[in-house]
C-alpha cells in the first residue's frame, strides 16, 4: 500500500483523522510548554534595565491615560527600513517592566522606542503643548494643560506595589521612599536626590518642564519619554551578542 493510499484511509475515517490531529497538537503543545517548567525566565537578561522611577512610572500612566499609545508604537521590528529610521531593533527585555506593554501596531506618529535623549526637554514641552510649533505637518492634538496641572502623587507607592505584584522588582525601600523620589528626580537640588540615584542608577535628574519648584504632569511625561530606549548600551550589547 502506497503512502498516498494510507493517507486517503486517514482522510476517510473521521475517528482516525481526529486522533491524528489530537496527537499532533499534543506533541506540539508539549514541545512548547515543557521548557517553561525548568526555565526561570524566557526573557534574555540585558545589562542596564531597571524598573521605572516613580516619576517615569507616573509619566507612563499619563501617556496611557491620554491615549498616546493609540498613535505611537514602542517596538522597532528587526527589519532594515525600521532600524534605519528608528534605531536598534527592540529587545524583549526592554518591555519586561511594562504592564501593559506599549508595542502597538498603528503608527499615525513615529515609533517612540528610541525617542529618549533624541530631543531636548524644551523640545518635548513645546511639542506636547503645540505640536505644530515644531512639526508643521503634525496631526497630533496639543496637551498644554499638562504644564499647568500639578502632579498628584499620593498613590505612587500603591502604583509601585501593584507593579511589584505582577513581577516588577521594586524593593521595600523604593516603595517606602516613592513620594520623596517622585519630587527628587525633578529637582537636582532636592536633599533626597543623591539617595534617589542610589535606588535608580543613571536616572535623569533635572527640571523637565522648565518650571523650577513646581512638579507638573508635564515633568512626568517628559521624564518618561526621555528614558525610552536609553537604558541599554547597544554597542556593548551587540559586542556581547557576537560572542555568543
Amino acid at each position: 500500500m502506497s503512502i498516498w493510499t494510507r493517507h486517503q484511509t486517514l482522510e476517510r475515517s473521521s475517528i482516525l483523522l481526529a486522533t491524528g490531529i489530537l496527537l499532533v497538537i499534543s506533541i506540539g503543545g508539549i514541545v512548547e510548554m515543557a521548557p517553561l517548567f525548568y526555565l526561570k525566565s524566557t526573557i534574555e537578561k540585558v545589562d542596564g534595565m531597571r524598573p521605572y522611577t516613580p516619576l517615569e512610572l507616573t509619566g507612563r500612566n499619563i501617556y496611557v491615560r491620554e491615549g498616546c499609545y493609540l498613535c505611537h508604537s514602542q517596538m522597532i521590528r528587526p527589519l532594515r527600513d525600521e532600524v534605519e529610521r528608528y534605531g536598534h531593533y527592540s529587545l524583549a527585555a526592554e518591555s519586561m517592566y511594562d504592564h501593559p506593554f506599549q508595542w502597538g501596531s498603528k503608527r499615525t506618529g513615529p515609533d517612540l522606542a528610541r525617542v529618549g535623549a533624541k530631543y531636548s526637554d524644551e523640545w518635548h514641552v513645546t511639542h506636547l503643548a503645540n505640536p505644530r510649533a515644531v512639526v508643521p505637518a503634525s496631526v497630533m492634538p496639543g496637551y498644554p494643560f499638562l504644564a499647568d496641572t500639578d502632579l498628584d502623587g499620593h498613590l505612587i507607592a500603591a502604583h509601585l506595589k501593584a507593579n511589584r505584584a505582577v513581577g516588577v522588582p521594586y524593593t521595600d525601600q523604593q516603595i517606602e521612599h516613592a513620594m520623596a523620589d517622585l519630587f527628587a528626580q525633578a529637582n537636582p537640588d532636592d536633599p533626597n536626590a543623591a539617595d534617589f540615584l542610589k535606588r535608580y542608577p543613571k536616572a535623569n535628574v533635572r527640571d523637565f518642564d522648565g518650571k523650577p519648584g513646581r512638579l507638573t504632569e508635564m515633568d512626568a511625561l517628559v521624564a518618561f519619554l526621555q528614558v525610552l530606549g536609553t537604558m541599554v548600551d547597544f554597542e556593548i550589547y551587540d559586542d556581547k551578542a557576537d560572542l555568543r
